[in-house]
Protein backbone atom coordinates (compact mmCIF):
# COMPACT_ATOMS: atom_id res chain seq x y z
CA UNK A 1 0.00 0.00 0.00
CA UNK A 2 1.59 2.91 -1.22
CA UNK A 3 1.63 6.17 1.43
CA UNK A 4 -1.12 8.14 -0.79
CA UNK A 5 -3.59 4.80 -0.25
CA UNK A 6 -3.22 5.01 3.73
CA UNK A 7 -3.94 8.47 4.35
CA UNK A 8 -7.22 8.32 2.19
CA UNK A 9 -8.22 4.88 4.13
CA UNK A 10 -7.22 6.98 7.37
CA UNK A 11 -9.71 9.85 6.50
CA UNK A 12 -12.43 7.16 5.58
CA UNK A 13 -11.73 5.60 9.61
CA UNK A 14 -12.55 9.41 10.22
CA UNK A 15 -15.43 9.58 8.44
CA UNK A 16 -17.02 6.40 9.57
CA UNK A 17 -16.41 6.93 13.56
CA UNK A 18 -18.88 5.33 15.71
CA UNK A 19 -22.08 7.69 15.66
CA UNK A 20 -22.24 7.16 19.36
CA UNK A 21 -18.88 8.49 19.92
CA UNK A 22 -19.51 11.59 17.66
CA UNK A 23 -20.44 15.51 19.35
CA UNK A 24 -24.21 15.77 19.99
CA UNK A 25 -25.86 18.51 17.68
CA UNK A 26 -26.89 21.23 19.24
CA UNK A 27 -30.59 20.98 17.38
CA UNK A 28 -31.73 19.57 14.45
CA UNK A 29 -29.88 20.79 10.94
CA UNK A 30 -26.57 21.58 13.45
CA UNK A 31 -23.44 20.45 13.48
CA UNK A 32 -21.34 20.08 16.73
CA UNK A 33 -18.74 22.80 16.48
CA UNK A 34 -15.14 21.68 16.00
CA UNK A 35 -12.03 23.08 16.64
CA UNK A 36 -8.73 21.67 16.49
CA UNK A 37 -5.46 22.77 18.03
CA UNK A 38 -2.15 20.96 18.36
CA UNK A 39 -3.50 17.91 17.02
CA UNK A 40 -6.82 18.08 20.03
CA UNK A 41 -9.79 17.61 18.26
CA UNK A 42 -12.55 19.79 20.96
CA UNK A 43 -16.35 19.94 20.06
CA UNK A 44 -18.33 22.49 22.15
CA UNK A 45 -21.18 20.88 23.66
CA UNK A 46 -24.94 22.47 24.47
CA UNK A 47 -27.19 21.80 26.93
CA UNK A 48 -30.01 20.24 25.19
CA UNK A 49 -32.56 22.63 27.90
CA UNK A 50 -32.30 25.26 25.81
CA UNK A 51 -34.05 24.24 23.46
CA UNK A 52 -37.31 23.71 26.04
CA UNK A 53 -36.62 27.00 27.85
CA UNK A 54 -36.25 28.65 24.53
CA UNK A 55 -39.66 27.28 23.82
CA UNK A 56 -41.57 28.04 27.29
CA UNK A 57 -39.75 31.60 27.40
CA UNK A 58 -42.82 34.56 28.20
CA UNK A 59 -42.77 37.40 26.78
CA UNK A 60 -46.23 39.01 27.73
CA UNK A 61 -49.04 39.69 25.60
CA UNK A 62 -49.30 42.39 22.90
CA UNK A 63 -51.78 45.64 22.95
CA UNK A 64 -53.95 43.89 21.22
CA UNK A 65 -53.69 40.60 22.96
CA UNK A 66 -54.43 42.47 26.28
CA UNK A 67 -57.39 44.20 24.96
CA UNK A 68 -58.85 41.39 23.44
CA UNK A 69 -58.91 40.01 26.83
CA UNK A 70 -59.78 43.16 28.97
CA UNK A 71 -63.23 42.84 27.66
CA UNK A 72 -64.01 39.62 28.18
CA UNK A 73 -66.97 39.80 30.97
CA UNK A 74 -65.02 38.09 33.83
CA UNK A 75 -63.25 41.08 33.75
CA UNK A 76 -65.78 43.61 33.17
CA UNK A 77 -67.38 42.40 36.09
CA UNK A 78 -64.22 41.78 38.37
CA UNK A 79 -63.09 45.66 37.77
CA UNK A 80 -66.85 46.47 38.44
CA UNK A 81 -67.11 44.76 41.70
CA UNK A 82 -63.16 46.44 42.74
CA UNK A 83 -64.78 49.78 42.09
CA UNK A 84 -68.13 49.40 44.34
CA UNK A 85 -65.57 48.34 47.46
CA UNK A 86 -63.71 50.90 47.01
CA UNK A 87 -66.34 53.65 46.88
CA UNK A 88 -67.92 51.73 49.64
CA UNK A 89 -64.99 51.59 51.97
CA UNK A 90 -64.52 55.08 51.34
CA UNK A 91 -67.81 56.18 52.52
CA UNK A 92 -67.56 53.77 55.34
CA UNK A 93 -64.78 55.77 56.32
CA UNK A 94 -66.45 59.25 55.87
CA UNK A 95 -69.69 58.19 57.97
CA UNK A 96 -67.19 57.17 60.97
CA UNK A 97 -65.46 60.36 60.58
CA UNK A 98 -68.62 61.99 60.63
CA UNK A 99 -69.49 59.76 63.69
CA UNK A 100 -66.57 60.60 65.60
CA UNK A 101 -66.92 64.36 65.52
CA UNK A 102 -70.34 64.25 66.47
CA UNK A 103 -70.45 62.35 69.66
CA UNK A 104 -66.89 63.66 70.65
CA UNK A 105 -67.61 66.46 73.47
CA UNK A 106 -67.40 69.74 71.96
CA UNK A 107 -64.85 72.02 73.42
CA UNK A 108 -66.70 74.86 75.50
CA UNK A 109 -66.32 78.47 73.66
CA UNK A 110 -63.68 80.17 76.15
CA UNK A 111 -65.11 83.47 77.67
CA UNK A 112 -63.68 86.92 76.87
CA UNK A 113 -61.27 87.72 80.26
CA UNK A 114 -59.77 91.34 80.26
CA UNK A 115 -56.16 91.96 82.05
CA UNK A 116 -57.68 91.88 85.72
CA UNK A 117 -59.10 88.68 85.36
CA UNK A 118 -55.49 86.73 83.89
CA UNK A 119 -53.68 87.81 87.60
CA UNK A 120 -53.54 89.32 90.88
CA UNK A 121 -53.84 93.06 91.95
CA UNK A 122 -51.03 94.57 93.69
CA UNK A 123 -51.89 97.74 95.90
CA UNK A 124 -49.53 100.23 97.19
CA UNK A 125 -52.06 101.98 99.21
CA UNK A 126 -49.53 104.63 99.83
CA UNK A 127 -46.18 105.26 97.89
CA UNK A 128 -44.81 106.63 100.71
CA UNK A 129 -43.82 103.04 102.07
CA UNK A 130 -43.13 101.08 99.37
CA UNK A 131 -39.69 102.85 97.52
CA UNK A 132 -37.70 106.15 98.32
CA UNK A 133 -35.76 107.26 95.70
CA UNK A 134 -35.26 111.03 97.02
CA UNK A 135 -33.48 109.59 100.05
CA UNK A 136 -35.92 111.80 102.09
CA UNK A 137 -37.61 108.64 103.96
CA UNK A 138 -40.58 108.79 102.00
CA UNK A 139 -41.73 106.35 98.73
CA UNK A 140 -42.25 108.03 95.99
CA UNK A 141 -43.87 107.46 92.21
CA UNK A 142 -40.30 106.94 91.43
CA UNK A 143 -39.54 104.14 93.54
CA UNK A 144 -42.65 102.34 92.25
CA UNK A 145 -41.37 101.97 89.01
CA UNK A 146 -37.86 101.23 90.20
CA UNK A 147 -39.28 98.29 91.57
CA UNK A 148 -41.31 97.00 88.06
CA UNK A 149 -38.74 93.76 87.82
CA UNK A 150 -39.63 92.64 91.03
CA UNK A 151 -43.28 93.06 90.67
CA UNK A 152 -43.13 91.51 87.02
CA UNK A 153 -41.71 88.40 89.08
CA UNK A 154 -44.87 87.94 91.02
CA UNK A 155 -47.00 87.89 87.17
CA UNK A 156 -49.08 90.21 88.82
CA UNK A 157 -51.40 92.11 85.78
CA UNK A 158 -51.80 95.44 87.78
CA UNK A 159 -51.14 97.86 90.74
CA UNK A 160 -53.61 99.76 92.77
CA UNK A 161 -51.82 103.28 93.73
CA UNK A 162 -52.70 105.95 95.72
CA UNK A 163 -54.70 107.96 96.36
CA UNK A 164 -51.75 110.57 94.74
CA UNK A 165 -54.00 113.75 94.41
CA UNK A 166 -53.83 116.85 96.85
CA UNK A 167 -56.34 116.41 99.63
CA UNK A 168 -56.80 119.06 102.61
CA UNK A 169 -58.60 116.68 105.41
CA UNK A 170 -61.94 116.83 105.19
CA UNK A 171 -62.10 120.36 103.35
CA UNK A 172 -63.47 120.17 100.22
CA UNK A 173 -62.74 123.41 98.77
CA UNK A 174 -58.49 122.37 98.83
CA UNK A 175 -59.03 118.55 97.20
CA UNK A 176 -57.79 118.59 93.70
CA UNK A 177 -58.08 115.42 92.02
CA UNK A 178 -55.80 116.08 89.16
CA UNK A 179 -52.74 117.25 90.46
CA UNK A 180 -50.44 114.83 92.15
CA UNK A 181 -49.18 115.48 96.08
CA UNK A 182 -45.28 117.08 95.60
CA UNK A 183 -43.86 114.64 98.04
CA UNK A 184 -45.04 111.62 95.68
CA UNK A 185 -43.60 113.29 92.57
CA UNK A 186 -44.64 115.31 89.50
CA UNK A 187 -47.16 114.42 86.39
CA UNK A 188 -44.33 113.78 84.69
CA UNK A 189 -42.88 110.91 87.38
CA UNK A 190 -46.64 109.28 86.45
CA UNK A 191 -46.37 109.80 82.53
CA UNK A 192 -42.97 107.43 82.76
CA UNK A 193 -44.86 105.00 85.11
CA UNK A 194 -48.00 104.11 83.07
CA UNK A 195 -45.13 103.63 80.28
CA UNK A 196 -42.58 101.54 82.16
CA UNK A 197 -45.35 99.05 83.49
CA UNK A 198 -47.09 99.29 79.89
CA UNK A 199 -44.02 97.16 78.85
CA UNK A 200 -44.08 95.06 81.22
CA UNK A 201 -47.55 94.55 80.81
CA UNK A 202 -48.68 95.71 83.91
CA UNK A 203 -51.63 98.46 84.07
CA UNK A 204 -51.60 101.52 86.75
CA UNK A 205 -55.13 101.38 88.18
CA UNK A 206 -55.17 104.88 90.60
CA UNK A 207 -57.41 105.60 93.58
CA UNK A 208 -59.54 108.50 93.28
CA UNK A 209 -60.86 107.98 96.73
CA UNK A 210 -61.66 112.08 97.85
CA UNK A 211 -61.17 113.00 101.26
CA UNK A 212 -58.74 110.39 101.95
CA UNK A 213 -56.92 111.78 104.50
CA UNK A 214 -60.13 112.51 106.50
CA UNK A 215 -63.36 110.06 108.18
CA UNK A 216 -65.83 110.53 105.67
CA UNK A 217 -63.80 109.62 102.77
CA UNK A 218 -66.62 110.80 100.33
CA UNK A 219 -67.54 114.01 101.78
CA UNK A 220 -71.06 112.61 102.30
CA UNK A 221 -72.97 116.07 102.90
CA UNK A 222 -71.14 117.18 99.29
CA UNK A 223 -72.48 114.40 97.56
CA UNK A 224 -75.92 114.39 98.42
CA UNK A 225 -76.84 117.52 97.12
CA UNK A 226 -78.64 117.34 93.30
CA UNK A 227 -75.73 119.40 91.16
CA UNK A 228 -72.99 118.08 93.65
CA UNK A 229 -69.81 120.15 92.80
CA UNK A 230 -68.21 117.27 93.62
CA UNK A 231 -69.39 114.73 91.87
CA UNK A 232 -68.79 116.28 88.78
CA UNK A 233 -65.08 117.14 89.52
CA UNK A 234 -64.38 113.36 90.26
CA UNK A 235 -66.32 112.48 86.91
CA UNK A 236 -63.77 115.40 85.08
CA UNK A 237 -60.76 113.34 87.09
CA UNK A 238 -62.24 110.38 85.64
CA UNK A 239 -61.62 111.17 82.30
CA UNK A 240 -58.47 112.96 82.90
CA UNK A 241 -56.49 110.17 84.35
CA UNK A 242 -58.34 107.52 81.85
CA UNK A 243 -56.82 110.36 79.10
CA UNK A 244 -53.08 110.05 80.23
CA UNK A 245 -53.36 106.33 79.79
CA UNK A 246 -54.07 104.23 83.49
CA UNK A 247 -55.81 101.01 82.92
CA UNK A 248 -58.37 101.97 85.79
CA UNK A 249 -60.02 103.86 88.88
CA UNK A 250 -59.86 102.44 92.03
CA UNK A 251 -62.85 104.40 94.74
CA UNK A 252 -63.16 102.64 98.21
CA UNK A 253 -65.52 103.50 101.07
CA UNK A 254 -68.63 102.89 98.94
CA UNK A 255 -70.39 102.26 102.57
CA UNK A 256 -71.00 105.78 102.74
CA UNK A 257 -72.69 106.27 99.42
CA UNK A 258 -76.51 106.01 100.21
CA UNK A 259 -77.71 106.73 96.25
CA UNK A 260 -75.02 103.78 95.17
CA UNK A 261 -78.14 102.66 92.37
CA UNK A 262 -77.39 106.47 90.85
CA UNK A 263 -74.11 107.02 91.26
CA UNK A 264 -72.38 103.77 89.85
CA UNK A 265 -74.08 103.59 86.31
CA UNK A 266 -72.84 106.94 85.62
CA UNK A 267 -69.30 106.35 86.68
CA UNK A 268 -68.69 102.67 85.03
CA UNK A 269 -70.67 104.52 81.69
CA UNK A 270 -66.76 106.58 82.13
CA UNK A 271 -65.03 103.56 82.34
CA UNK A 272 -67.20 102.15 78.92
CA UNK A 273 -66.57 105.13 77.37
CA UNK A 274 -62.64 104.73 77.49
CA UNK A 275 -62.58 101.25 76.82
CA UNK A 276 -61.88 101.22 73.14
CA UNK A 277 -59.35 100.22 70.56
CA UNK A 278 -58.22 97.22 73.18
CA UNK A 279 -57.50 99.31 75.54
CA UNK A 280 -60.25 97.93 78.61
CA UNK A 281 -60.56 99.64 81.55
CA UNK A 282 -61.38 99.04 85.12
CA UNK A 283 -63.95 100.24 87.79
CA UNK A 284 -62.73 99.17 91.18
CA UNK A 285 -65.16 99.80 94.20
CA UNK A 286 -64.74 98.49 97.64
CA UNK A 287 -66.03 99.11 100.89
CA UNK A 288 -65.30 98.59 104.44
CA UNK A 289 -68.21 96.52 105.01
CA UNK A 290 -69.19 93.16 103.51
CA UNK A 291 -70.92 94.57 100.29
CA UNK A 292 -74.72 95.30 100.52
CA UNK A 293 -77.31 93.55 98.58
CA UNK A 294 -77.62 96.54 96.55
CA UNK A 295 -74.12 97.19 95.39
CA UNK A 296 -73.90 93.32 94.98
CA UNK A 297 -77.44 93.64 92.39
CA UNK A 298 -75.90 96.50 90.74
CA UNK A 299 -73.32 94.64 89.38
CA UNK A 300 -75.33 91.74 88.52
CA UNK A 301 -76.87 93.84 86.46
CA UNK A 302 -74.08 95.85 85.11
CA UNK A 303 -71.66 95.29 81.91
CA UNK A 304 -68.07 93.65 82.76
CA UNK A 305 -65.83 96.94 83.68
CA UNK A 306 -66.44 96.77 87.19
CA UNK A 307 -65.51 95.18 90.11
CA UNK A 308 -66.53 94.61 94.07
CA UNK A 309 -63.85 94.00 96.95
CA UNK A 310 -64.84 90.94 98.72
CA UNK A 311 -62.93 90.28 101.92
CA UNK A 312 -62.15 86.85 103.22
CA UNK A 313 -62.03 87.60 106.45
CA UNK A 314 -64.65 89.83 107.77
CA UNK A 315 -64.23 93.01 109.18
CA UNK A 316 -62.45 92.40 113.52
CA UNK A 317 -62.50 89.17 113.20
CA UNK A 318 -59.47 86.89 112.80
CA UNK A 319 -60.98 84.06 111.59
CA UNK A 320 -64.34 83.35 109.81
CA UNK A 321 -66.39 80.32 109.65
CA UNK A 322 -69.16 81.98 107.48
CA UNK A 323 -66.77 82.17 104.46
CA UNK A 324 -68.28 79.24 102.50
CA UNK A 325 -71.64 81.03 102.88
CA UNK A 326 -70.76 84.29 101.88
CA UNK A 327 -68.72 83.04 98.69
CA UNK A 328 -71.70 81.48 97.73
CA UNK A 329 -73.60 84.60 98.40
CA UNK A 330 -71.23 86.71 96.41
CA UNK A 331 -71.29 84.16 93.35
CA UNK A 332 -75.11 84.49 93.28
CA UNK A 333 -75.19 87.82 93.22
CA UNK A 334 -72.31 88.42 91.17
CA UNK A 335 -73.20 86.07 88.30
CA UNK A 336 -70.07 85.67 86.13
CA UNK A 337 -66.58 85.86 88.36
CA UNK A 338 -65.12 88.64 86.20
CA UNK A 339 -67.16 91.10 88.99
CA UNK A 340 -65.32 89.74 91.81
CA UNK A 341 -62.17 91.00 93.94
CA UNK A 342 -61.24 88.70 96.56
CA UNK A 343 -59.12 90.70 98.99
CA UNK A 344 -57.80 89.18 102.95
CA UNK A 345 -59.46 92.02 104.79
CA UNK A 346 -60.47 96.34 104.34
CA UNK A 347 -58.00 98.59 103.07
CA UNK A 348 -54.21 99.43 105.06
CA UNK A 349 -54.75 95.71 106.90
CA UNK A 350 -51.73 93.10 106.37
CA UNK A 351 -52.83 89.66 106.38
CA UNK A 352 -49.58 88.53 108.96
CA UNK A 353 -51.44 91.27 111.49
CA UNK A 354 -54.77 89.51 111.66
CA UNK A 355 -53.98 85.33 110.61
CA UNK A 356 -51.71 83.62 112.67
CA UNK A 357 -48.78 82.39 110.77
CA UNK A 358 -49.50 78.85 109.75
CA UNK A 359 -52.98 80.31 108.39
CA UNK A 360 -50.90 83.05 106.07
CA UNK A 361 -50.59 80.06 102.96
CA UNK A 362 -54.50 79.12 103.91
CA UNK A 363 -55.56 82.35 103.03
CA UNK A 364 -53.11 82.99 100.07
CA UNK A 365 -53.89 79.71 98.45
CA UNK A 366 -58.09 80.58 98.58
CA UNK A 367 -56.85 84.16 97.09
CA UNK A 368 -55.91 82.65 93.95
CA UNK A 369 -58.15 79.53 93.78
CA UNK A 370 -61.50 81.51 94.57
CA UNK A 371 -63.44 82.26 91.05
CA UNK A 372 -62.75 85.92 90.43
CA UNK A 373 -59.33 88.42 90.79
CA UNK A 374 -56.76 88.26 93.70
CA UNK A 375 -56.03 91.84 95.40
CA UNK A 376 -52.75 91.53 97.86
CA UNK A 377 -51.39 94.03 99.58
CA UNK A 378 -47.96 95.06 99.05
CA UNK A 379 -45.42 92.91 101.74
CA UNK A 380 -48.50 90.23 102.09
CA UNK A 381 -46.53 88.08 99.81
CA UNK A 382 -43.46 88.14 102.69
CA UNK A 383 -45.38 88.15 105.36
CA UNK A 384 -45.35 92.20 106.81
CA UNK A 385 -47.22 93.00 109.71
CA UNK A 386 -48.51 96.53 110.63
CA UNK A 387 -46.91 98.76 112.89
CA UNK A 388 -48.68 99.16 116.66
CA UNK A 389 -49.96 102.29 117.02
CA UNK A 390 -53.55 103.82 116.56
CA UNK A 391 -54.04 104.43 114.56
CA UNK A 392 -52.23 101.37 112.78
CA UNK A 393 -49.30 102.53 110.47
CA UNK A 394 -48.45 100.99 107.52
CA UNK A 395 -44.62 99.64 107.08
CA UNK A 396 -42.44 100.37 104.80
CA UNK A 397 -41.21 97.83 102.44
CA UNK A 398 -37.79 95.54 103.27
CA UNK A 399 -36.64 94.63 99.87
CA UNK A 400 -32.92 93.42 101.49
CA UNK A 401 -30.66 93.17 104.16
CA UNK A 402 -29.15 96.89 103.16
CA UNK A 403 -29.20 100.29 105.17
CA UNK A 404 -33.64 100.67 106.00
CA UNK A 405 -34.24 97.13 104.38
CA UNK A 406 -33.85 98.38 100.60
CA UNK A 407 -36.50 100.72 101.02
CA UNK A 408 -34.20 104.48 101.57
CA UNK A 409 -30.91 105.44 101.90
CA UNK A 410 -31.92 108.29 104.24
CA UNK A 411 -33.52 108.43 107.43
CA UNK A 412 -36.98 106.86 108.34
CA UNK A 413 -37.13 107.22 111.91
CA UNK A 414 -37.73 104.48 114.54
CA UNK A 415 -36.51 100.80 114.03
CA UNK A 416 -39.24 98.36 112.42
CA UNK A 417 -38.66 95.54 115.28
CA UNK A 418 -42.02 93.94 114.62
CA UNK A 419 -40.59 92.85 110.77
CA UNK A 420 -37.08 92.17 111.78
CA UNK A 421 -35.33 90.27 108.69
CA UNK A 422 -38.23 89.66 106.70
CA UNK A 423 -37.31 90.26 103.44
CA UNK A 424 -38.11 90.00 99.71
CA UNK A 425 -34.71 89.03 98.88
CA UNK A 426 -34.15 86.26 101.97
CA UNK A 427 -37.34 84.33 100.14
CA UNK A 428 -37.03 84.60 96.27
CA UNK A 429 -34.35 81.30 96.43
CA UNK A 430 -36.18 79.77 99.35
CA UNK A 431 -39.01 77.02 98.28
CA UNK A 432 -40.75 76.72 101.12
CA UNK A 433 -41.15 80.87 102.16
CA UNK A 434 -44.40 82.60 101.86
CA UNK A 435 -43.04 84.10 98.55
CA UNK A 436 -42.44 81.42 96.76
CA UNK A 437 -45.78 80.12 97.43
CA UNK A 438 -47.13 83.70 96.26
CA UNK A 439 -45.31 83.34 92.97
CA UNK A 440 -46.54 79.60 92.49
CA UNK A 441 -49.91 80.16 93.07
CA UNK A 442 -50.01 83.26 90.73
CA UNK A 443 -48.21 81.26 87.82
CA UNK A 444 -50.80 78.53 88.28
CA UNK A 445 -53.88 81.27 88.13
CA UNK A 446 -52.46 82.27 85.03
CA UNK A 447 -51.77 79.25 82.34
CA UNK A 448 -54.76 76.84 84.38
CA UNK A 449 -58.08 77.38 82.74
CA UNK A 450 -59.84 75.72 85.93
CA UNK A 451 -58.54 78.57 87.74
CA UNK A 452 -58.90 81.17 85.59
CA UNK A 453 -62.55 80.75 84.64
CA UNK A 454 -63.79 77.45 86.45
CA UNK A 455 -66.95 76.57 87.20
CA UNK A 456 -66.88 76.48 91.30
CA UNK A 457 -68.47 73.76 93.31
CA UNK A 458 -68.48 73.79 97.00
CA UNK A 459 -67.61 70.49 98.43
CA UNK A 460 -67.18 70.71 102.20
CA UNK A 461 -67.94 73.37 104.84
CA UNK A 462 -67.43 73.61 108.52
CA UNK A 463 -66.31 75.88 110.88
CA UNK A 464 -62.78 74.13 110.67
CA UNK A 465 -62.54 73.24 107.17
CA UNK A 466 -63.62 74.12 103.85
CA UNK A 467 -63.08 72.96 99.95
CA UNK A 468 -64.02 73.33 96.79
CA UNK A 469 -63.89 72.20 93.37
CA UNK A 470 -62.72 74.31 89.71
CA UNK A 471 -63.25 72.76 86.82
CA UNK A 472 -63.67 73.79 82.89
CA UNK A 473 -64.31 71.93 80.43
CA UNK A 474 -61.90 69.42 79.22
CA UNK A 475 -59.23 70.69 81.37
CA UNK A 476 -57.68 69.36 84.43
CA UNK A 477 -60.10 70.15 87.72
CA UNK A 478 -58.70 71.56 91.19
CA UNK A 479 -59.47 70.61 94.25
CA UNK A 480 -58.76 73.45 96.95
CA UNK A 481 -59.05 72.05 101.09
CA UNK A 482 -58.14 74.40 103.74
CA UNK A 483 -57.83 73.79 107.45
CA UNK A 484 -58.65 77.58 109.02
CA UNK A 485 -57.61 75.85 113.07
CA UNK A 486 -54.03 76.67 113.41
CA UNK A 487 -53.45 74.14 116.62
CA UNK A 488 -56.11 71.10 115.23
CA UNK A 489 -56.10 68.33 112.53
CA UNK A 490 -59.66 68.70 110.87
CA UNK A 491 -61.08 66.03 109.08
CA UNK A 492 -62.53 66.07 105.45
CA UNK A 493 -64.73 63.76 103.65
CA UNK A 494 -65.30 64.81 99.64
CA UNK A 495 -68.45 61.92 98.30
CA UNK A 496 -68.87 64.40 94.98
CA UNK A 497 -70.00 62.82 91.62
CA UNK A 498 -67.45 65.19 89.55
CA UNK A 499 -64.82 63.87 92.18
CA UNK A 500 -62.63 60.80 92.23
CA UNK A 501 -61.50 59.30 95.06
CA UNK A 502 -57.61 59.85 94.62
CA UNK A 503 -56.31 62.84 93.65
CA UNK A 504 -52.27 64.50 93.09
CA UNK A 505 -51.08 66.91 95.50
CA UNK A 506 -50.21 70.06 93.47
CA UNK A 507 -48.79 71.66 96.89
CA UNK A 508 -49.81 71.61 100.65
CA UNK A 509 -47.91 73.51 103.66
CA UNK A 510 -47.69 70.70 105.43
CA UNK A 511 -44.32 69.23 104.70
CA UNK A 512 -44.71 65.37 104.95
CA UNK A 513 -47.26 65.87 101.66
CA UNK A 514 -45.10 65.45 98.52
CA UNK A 515 -45.72 67.10 94.82
CA UNK A 516 -47.01 64.41 93.00
CA UNK A 517 -48.33 61.88 95.53
CA UNK A 518 -51.46 60.86 95.54
CA UNK A 519 -54.35 61.33 98.66
CA UNK A 520 -57.32 59.89 98.94
CA UNK A 521 -60.54 62.42 99.53
CA UNK A 522 -63.28 60.16 100.62
CA UNK A 523 -61.81 60.09 104.44
CA UNK A 524 -58.82 63.16 104.22
CA UNK A 525 -57.12 64.40 107.20
CA UNK A 526 -55.54 68.27 107.44
CA UNK A 527 -52.65 68.98 109.04
CA UNK A 528 -53.44 71.95 111.77
CA UNK A 529 -53.43 75.08 109.35
CA UNK A 530 -52.82 73.08 106.12
CA UNK A 531 -53.55 74.40 102.81
CA UNK A 532 -53.63 71.81 99.98
CA UNK A 533 -54.31 72.22 96.31
CA UNK A 534 -54.89 69.00 94.78
CA UNK A 535 -55.57 68.17 90.83
CA UNK A 536 -57.24 65.28 88.59
CA UNK A 537 -57.64 64.58 84.92
CA UNK A 538 -60.63 65.13 82.77
CA UNK A 539 -62.41 62.15 82.34
CA UNK A 540 -64.93 62.05 79.32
Amino acid sequence: MTQDTALDMKDVELNEIDPEKQPMAAGAGESPVVGEKNGVVKVKLEDEDDDVCQAVKFTGLSKEELLKVAGTPGWVRLRWALLVLFWLGWAGMLAGAVVIIVQAPRCRPLPVIEWWNKGPLYQIGDPATFQDTEGDGIGDISGIQQRLDFLSTLKVKGLVIGPLHINSRDDPSRTILKEIELKYGTIENFKNLLEAARKKSIQIVLDLTPNYQGEDVWFTQEMKTADSVLLTQIKDAMNFWYEKGVGGIYLRGFEKISNADELLPELNNITANHSTDGKARVLIISSNDVPNNQILSILNDTATGMLSTSYLLSKGNESDNTLGQRIKQYQGFAGEQDTILWAIRPRLGHMASVVKEKLQRVYQLLLFTLPGTPLTLYGDEIGLKDLPGQPVRAPYMQWDNSKNYGFSAGTVGEENELNANITFKAQEDDKGSLLSLYKRLSELRGKERALLHGDFTLLHHTDAALAFVRIWDQNERFVTIVNFAPEEEAEVSILHETVPEHCSVVLSSNPERKEGSSVSVKKLKLAAGEALLLKYPYSA
